[in-house]
């Protein structure tokens, strides 16, 4: 559905060129549900935009849903459906309106809009509200009408842009059983997020980029194995600096590192190295303020390939 290679996006500023997608190669299968993930500014958008021909790329080669991006557009605007980040229902405009509308630019005739908009109005449990201006729906209603008009055309791949930004849980929860049933469908997805929880969630392949290139991609669980063994995440009143080349040195520490006032140790069998680090801290006289053990996340996979925290970053 998606093949990109050497992707590249490059904008022009009076302060000089800038660079927000750096050669992106990415492959997404029919079907499946791909997550960009990385923090803001890390050329997830921009990436989105060019694959829906709202941004024409600098540089490289695409296909998508079977078009070649630059020589045939159009072609593959009528194969795709966008849902942008921040949306883009008119807050005068009933929903049943919007959903028409988008129906009818897409060529169909005028019964059979108002019949897929009433359909997906239903689905999505927004035919209560329909007939009301969409500034008076919950911003969970308002995703979810977003939702609605980027498949009204029964779109074979669908763009998401960080589609739970700002839902409360409840709703950000319903959103994914939505976007699940999609990919059930037949329908495949490329979301970007940078809500580690949401990227484990849905997604059946993640490609993690920064500073816009792509750094790793592979299955949440395959890219979680590749870091071995267990994190213990230590809290130090004291010198923070001195504990981390206390504890580097010790055998069963495959790594180490200092971020936000702790330190994150990543080793063999956590059940066994911590009382270890226990007594090395208070035999040094830095007894730990805290102290947790878990399995490895995707915030330490991208720590790992970029030195620094999703969650901070984010």
């Amino acid at each position: 559905m998606i093949e990109t290679s050497g992707l590249r996006r490059t904008f022009h500023t009076k302060h000089g060129e800038v660079v927000a997608v750096d050669g992106v190669d990415l492959h997404v299968q029919a079907g499946e549900i791909v997550g960009l993930l990385g923090p803001n500014g890390a050329g997830k958008t921009t990436t989105m935009r060019m694959l829906v021909t709202l941004l024409r790329p600098s540089g490289g080669e695409a296909t998508v849903a079977g078009h070649d991006l630059l020589a045939q557009p159009a072609a593959g605007r009528r194969r795709v459906g966008y849902v942008a980040q921040g949306g883009g229902t008119d807050p005068t405009v009933t929903g049943r309106d919007e959903d028409v509308f988008q129906a009818r630019t897409y060529g169909m005739a005028k019964a059979d809009a108002a019949a897929r908009a009433a359909e997906l109005l239903e689905r999505f449990d927004l035919a209560g509200p329909a007939d009301r201006p969409t500034g008076t729906w919950s911003g969970g209603q308002r995703r979810r009408l977003d939702l609605a008009v980027g498949l009204v055309h029964r779109p074979a791949l669908v763009f998401l842009d960080e589609p739970t930004t700002g839902l409360d849980p409840q709703s950000r929860a319903n959103l994914w059983d939505e976007i699940r049933q999609l990919r059930d469908q037949g329908t495949t997805v490329l979301l970007t997020t940078h809500y580690l929880e949401e990227a484990d969630a849905l997604c059946d392949r993640l490609t993690i980029v920064d500073h816009g290139r792509v750094v790793v991609e592979g299955t949440p669980d395959a890219l979680k194995r590749q870091i071995a063994g267990d994190v213990v995440t230590i809290g130090v009143d004291g010198d923070l600096a001195a504990a981390l080349a206390l504890l580097e040195g010790e055998p069963y520490v495959r790594s180490a590192a200092k971020e936000d006032g702790v330190i994150r140790l990543y080793v063999d069998r956590g059940e066994t190295a911590t009382p270890a680090i226990l007594r090395l801290l208070d035999g040094a006289g830095t007894p730990p303020a805290s102290l947790s053990l878990a399995r490895p996340s995707l915030d330490d996979v991208f720590l790992q390939q970029t030195g620094r925290s999703l969650r901070d970053a984010a």
